[in-house]
């Protein structure tokens, strides 16, 4: 059923609740299911960034959320997420930054930038195509 969730996605967002650190056992379950049924045209999985959320709720100086914040970027890399964000969804925090940085690197890692010779290639084929459709139709009719 997920599959038609993620159809032609092309990037996703996976987030946990800080708070309640076994939302964060269902990251793992949610990516892989994500990289068995999603992949960009280079067969590659889409991007994906994690957020962290509920920031707002938790004391930011305990010794446990510093040590677990170590540990995130190296269990994203580990992971496949392109990157991870403290975030507040009550308070606004990060989630912008972390919406843009996912668009800004699905623009520039996964979709084909514009090239103006493309569509000159384009128009061109097209030019040729029916250039081609009418000297067949003039054939056909006895037309010189």
């Amino acid at each position: 059923m997920t599959r038609v969730f993620y159809k032609e996605a092309v990037g996703a967002v996976l987030v946990f609740d800080v708070t309640r650190l076994s939302t964060f056992d269902s990251v793992k379950y949610w990516k892989k299911d994500l990289d068995e049924k999603v992949f960009t045209n280079t067969k590659k999985s889409i991007p994906t960034v994690l957020l962290a959320n509920k920031i707002d709720l938790i004391d930011k100086d305990d010794k446990n959320w510093k040590n677990f914040r170590e540990k995130m970027d190296e269990y994203c890399k580990e992971g496949g997420f392109i990157q991870w964000f403290e975030t507040s969804a009550k308070d606004g925090i990060n989630l912008s930054a972390a919406i843009r940085f996912l668009v800004q690197f699905i623009l520039e890692h996964t979709i084909k930038p514009y090239n103006e010779k493309d569509d000159e290639e384009i128009l061109k084929i097209k030019n040729e195509n029916e250039e081609s459709q009418r000297k067949k139709s003039n054939n056909e009719t006895g037309c010189c």
